[in-house]
């Protein structure tokens, strides 16, 4: 399972700043104390010295057993009494210790190298809004797919109904989702416009990234410039560029969305053919939603592209008829 490396940044960074934030809280929840309630911060002064006193026994050679004893029954008498005071005064401890929220890490996100399950949360609810960023997430789930957009009536052609192989469909998409991993096909997603390609795509976009694994959503014609931006530095910012290329590359799962639509140069055929290449050598797993029919890729890409395609990837025809269509005669 690959972790995004920008998504790992940005959620370190919310994770310094809500301590951050905690630690500004606390610090002036506890001077609000202190100046309000004057025996707290002075049984707070005694217990810090009463740590002091232990720590000069041990270094002292005296009477260690006892005065160590001494001390810890006078500091468990001190906390009783500092606890039932915060008590009456409407506070907890919590309030006013500034103690790490997670005791496995520290707050530190890490548990020596592993990355502590405080920050995979934080990481996924970023995943989470990088997809909704440039998906615009509403309600495609697997549960609210509709099938009733599609005809019930056999084609003569394939003695088939457009709804008896859509259901086929979404059960494939939804088992894709389900049971991803590293011996996951990849999918091509194919048919006319209005079928519902965007729609599963982004349902299993959605269950894959919540099970943890790095999901990288867009369009083959921002994904394409961002390799032309990164060659020729188009865009002024080849770093920003080369990180969304690697991301790309390196990702668990990247959907492309709408290929062929993008204007297609020798450059783009490289970037194509290096994606596909390097994706199906590291084992990733991509998803690609296109109108284009067989007929339609063999004269738009070059036969190694084709092969690849035709090859590595499952695919999924989507049949009916428009159904933005529909919808917009429904009203």
């Amino acid at each position: 399972m690959s972790i995004d490396g920008k998504l790992l940044r940005q959620a370190l960074d919310r994770l310094e700043a809500e301590k951050k934030a905690r630690s500004a809280i606390i610090s002036r929840t506890r001077a609000d104390v202190y100046s309000r309630y004057p025996r707290i911060k002075d049984i707070d002064r005694e217990l810090r010295s009463t740590m002091l006193d232990v720590i000069s026994s041990i270094t002292g050679g005296s009477n260690v057993e006892a005065e160590i004893e001494a001390a810890r029954k006078k500091n468990l008498g001190l906390q009783a009494e500092r606890f039932e005071l915060l008590r009456a005064a409407g506070y907890t401890e919590a309030d006013i210790d500034d103690e790490p929220r997670c005791k496995k890490c520290g707050d530190t996100g890490f548990i020596g190298a592993k990355i502590c399950s405080c920050l995979m949360d934080i990481y996924r609810d970023e995943q989470k809004k990088e997809l909704s960023a440039c998906l615009k997430l509403g309600k495609e789930t697997f549960n609210t797919f509709c099938l009733e957009y599609y005809d019930d009536i056999s084609d003569p052609k394939t003695g088939i109904s457009p709804r008896k192989v859509m259901s086929g469909v979404f059960e494939s998409c939804r088992q894709y989702a389900k049971t991803f991993g590293k011996n996951s096909p990849n999918l091509f997603l194919r048919g006319e416009t209005g079928l519902g390609k965007t729609f599963l795509s982004t349902c299993i976009a959605k269950t894959v990234s919540e099970k943890g694994y790095s999901v990288v959503y867009d369009t083959a014609v921002n994904i394409f410039a961002a390799f032309e931006d990164e060659k020729f530095g188009r865009s002024g910012d080849v770093s920003e560029a080369r990180e969304k290329t690697h991301r790309y590359l390196n990702c668990d799962l990247l959907i492309m969305d709408d290929l062929g639509t993008e204007m297609l140069t020798s450059m783009v055929s490289s970037a194509f053919y290096t994606l596909l290449n390097t994706r199906l050598v590291a084992g990733k797993k991509t998803v690609i939603n296109s109108n284009l029919s067989s007929e339609d890729l063999a004269k738009r890409y070059m036969p190694q592209i084709v092969s690849r395609l035709e090859g590595e990837f499952l695919p999924l025809c989507f049949y009916g008829r428009d159904i933005r269509i529909i919808k917009r005669n429904q009203i």
